[in-house]
């Protein structure tokens, strides 16, 4: 590790501390009332004022130098995953069904540690907006906050946001330029026809068949309709029909999902998905309901926060160990709302460990004075 000043170095055993009691109580999105408790407290402890419900859960604090000068955004995730860990850990999770696989607890407690650090130094100008968000894994919690006003309440010329990343080592970084995360597009599709006794399929409209049907085509919309040098994804990861053996049934079900790199593709694809939906239709004469239940653009960071970025990562990893020619990464993340507003970077910093959503996952809590370390080297080079 390159530089990590002493008094962040020293607040590296709180930082775990307050991780750890978040991962041992991990909550869903719109659920974090334990998490956003702990958040406020330590932040109250600061001095600092923190303004609670936004995006119902989410909450905001402001450190001000007093002096004018650019406004800087900090964003953290809080909720956990439906999902059981499998570890020995003294601190695991409490909750059966729920765990932090995805180390918002870490991100949480490296912003917490961040703010306690800018407190004690603060920024020569301007002021720091630390966002902590609820709902990242698909419910929608940017856009909640943004609904509730946070971009009008908490103006930002720029904001920024860590993830974890054990695709890279320990002591790696990487950000780039454009676009670093895919979009999601979740859909789902309800099949309606007429059932019957699968002794006479002549007198019914079987859905099965046009949900089996609709589900390979689906699977060709990449390959033959997107130009093969832009990133896509289109995957079914549901079909349900049916009770028993003999019986055609009245309705059948798919769902699944839609990634791309461009908010330009990504409509490709819907659209493709809508004709086939509807051609679908008309030639068997099912109903079928085609729904978008969730939607978050792809992350595309500004080519001048990605810069520096970099530059910050370089002071505290060393310049070598940033990475900034990676291609993106097939992930989504509804921090991308944020950029849409307001320039900024999504970058990330390398760990050992199981993916994350994996049940294995840990969380390295090695990673926080290092995360923290680059997001104050991240406001000291706006701010001073």
């Amino acid at each position: 590790m390159s530089t990590i000043s002493p008094e962040l170095q020293a607040l590296a055993p709180e930082m775990a501390q307050w991780r750890q009691r978040i991962h041992a109580w991990p909550e869903l999105g719109f659920e974090e009332e334990r998490t956003s408790a702990l958040v406020a407290e330590v932040l109250e402890s600061l001095g600092l004022e923190v303004h609670c419900g936004l995006g119902g859960t989410g909450m905001v604090a402001v450190i001000d130098s007093g002096v004018p000068g650019p406004s800087i955004g900090l964003r953290a995730d809080m909720d956990a995953l439906p999902m059981d860990e499998q570890n020995d850990l003294p601190f695991r999770s409490q909750r059966p069904g729920v765990a932090h696989t995805c180390g918002h607890d870490g991100h949480t407690a490296a912003l917490l540690g961040t703010a306690r650090h800018l407190v004690a130094h603060p920024p020569k100008t301007g002021r720091v907006v630390l966002v902590f968000q609820p709902a990242e894994e698909g419910g929608r919690g940017a856009i909640r906050m943004i609904d509730d006003g946070l971009f009008e309440r908490f103006h930002c010329d720029e904001v920024y946001a860590f993830h974890n990343m054990p695709l890279l080592g320990f002591g790696e970084g990487s950000v780039r330029t454009g676009a670093t995360l895919q979009s999601l597009g979740v859909f789902e599709i309800a099949i309606e026809g007429v059932g019957g006794h699968a002794a006479a399929p002549h007198r019914a409209t079987d859905p099965l068949q046009v949900a089996a049907r609709l589900a390979v085509e689906i699977s060709g919309i990449v390959g033959r309709h997107i130009d093969p040098m832009e990133a896509a994804l289109i995957n079914v990861g549901t079909l349900q029909a049916g009770t028993t053996h003999n019986i055609i049934p009245a309705s059948a079900s798919l769902a699944g999902t839609i990634r791309a790199l461009s908010t330009g593709v990504h409509d490709q694809l819907l659209a493709r998905l809508r004709t086939l939906c509807e051609g679908f239709a008309a030639m068997s004469g099912c109903t079928i309901d085609l729904q978008l239940p969730h939607y978050c653009p792809p992350c595309v960071n500004a080519q001048e926060q990605a810069a520096l970025a970099a530059e910050a990562m370089g002071e505290v990893l060393g310049a070598d160990n940033v990475k900034t020619d990676l291609r993106a990464f097939p992930f989504s993340d509804d921090f991308s709302y944020m950029l849409e507003r307001w320039p900024g970077a999504y970058l990330f910093l390398g760990m050992e460990s199981a993916m994350c959503h994996h049940p294995t996952y840990r969380f390295d809590d090695n990673l926080l004075p290092v995360a923290a370390a680059v997001f104050d080297r991240i406001v000291r080079k706006r701010l001073g």
